[in-house]
C-alpha cells in the first residue's frame, strides 16, 4: 500500500478491510472461510497478492487461537491425536510458506484467482462432507472407526503434512480439506473433529505467521488492524452462532468467492 498520506478514500477502504476482517473472523467461528473474505478484500485495497496472502494469515491467526479454545473441551481424552497432528501440521505450515516465498510474487498473482475458485469449491462442499460426517456419529462402533485415545497411524499424519502444506501456502479452505481426511480416518465426533481441525489450522498457521514476519512481506499496520477486528468478529460470531441461518451465511461466502475470483481473472489485481 503507497506510503504517502492517507486520504479520506484510503481510509474508507481501510475501514471496508477491517469490516471484512470482523466477518471473516465471524465466519470461521460460525463455518469458516474467512479468507475468502479478508484476500479478496486486500487485493482490492491494492496490496500485492503475496503480501495480501501473508497478511491476510497474520491478521486471522489471533481468531484461530480462539476458535481452538472454545473446542478445548471437545479433545478431552484425544491428547494423543493433538500432539501426534502437531508436527505434520507445523512443519506442512513451514514448507508451505516457504513454497509460498519460492514461487514468488508474480507466480502467485498467476495463481491466486484460480485458488479463490478453488478454495470456495471446498467451502460450497463443507455443509454436505458435514451432513456425511454427522450421518455417520449416530452410529455405534464400527469397523475401522478411529479410536480417539490411541495414536494416530501413521498415513493419517502424512495426510495431515500435505494439507499442512497447502495450509502455509494459501490456506483458503484448509478447513474442509481437515474435516474430510479426519472422517476418512474414522473419526465421527463432530466437536472433536472441529477441536483438531482448529489445532492443525492453529499450529500451521503459527509457522506461517512467522515465517511470512521474518520475511518482511507482512503489511503490519494493516494487519493488526484486521487482528483486532478479526477478535471481535470471532467473539461475535461465537455468539451468535446459533442464532445465524447458516445456510444463508455460506451462500453468501461462496458468491463472494466466486465473484472474488472472477474478478481477478478479469484483471480486477493490475
Amino acid at each position: 500500500m503507497p506510503t504517502a498520506a492517507l486520504d479520506a478514500g484510503t481510509v474508507f477502504r481501510l475501514a471496508g478491510v477491517a469490516l471484512a476482517a470482523a466477518g471473516g473472523g465471524a465466519m470461521n467461528s460460525i463455518a469458516g472461510g474467512g479468507t475468502l473474505l479478508t484476500f479478496p478484500a486486500l487485493i482490492a485495497l491494492g496490496i500485492p497478492p503475496l503480501v495480501a496472502n501473508a497478511t491476510s494469515t497474520v491478521a486471522l491467526w489471533p481468531g484461530a487461537v480462539a476458535s481452538f479454545w472454545g473446542y478445548r473441551e471437545a479433545l478431552v481424552g484425544a491428547r494423543r491425536w493433538v500432539v501426534g497432528f502437531a508436527a505434520p501440521s507445523l512443519v506442512g505450515g513451514l514448507a508451505g510458506a516457504l513454497l509460498l516465498l519460492a514461487a514468488g510474487g508474480e507466480r502467485f498473482a498467476d495463481a491466486a484467482p484460480w485458488l479463490v475458485l478453488g478454495a470456495t469449491g471446498l467451502f460450497a462442499l463443507q455443509g454436505p462432507v458435514t451432513r456425511w460426517i454427522r450421518s455417520r456419529s449416530g452410529e455405534g462402533p464400527r469397523k475401522g472407526a478411529a479410536d480417539p485415545a490411541a495414536a494416530p497411524p501413521v498415513r493419517y499424519l502424512a495426510a495431515q503434512l500435505l494439507v499442512g502444506v497447502y495450509g502455509g501456502f494459501f490456506g483458503a479452505g484448509v478447513g474442509i480439506l481437515m474435516l474430510a481426511i479426519l472422517g476418512l480416518m474414522g473419526q465421527t465426533h463432530i466437536h472433536r473433529m472441529n477441536g483438531l481441525k482448529n489445532w492443525g489450522g492453529l499450529c500451521m498457521n503459527a509457522v506461517a505467521t512467522a515465517t511470512f514476519a521474518a520475511s518482511g512481506i507482512v503489511d503490519w499496520p494493516v494487519a493488526l488492524t484486521m487482528s483486532v477486528a478479526s477478535v471481535v468478529g470471532g467473539y461475535a460470531g461465537a455468539r451468535m452462532a446459533q442464532r445465524v441461518s447458516q445456510p444463508a451465511v455460506r451462500r453468501a461466502v461462496a458468491g463472494i468467492g466466486v465473484a472474488a475470483g472472477v474478478w481477478m481473472l478479469a484483471g480486477g489485481m493490475g
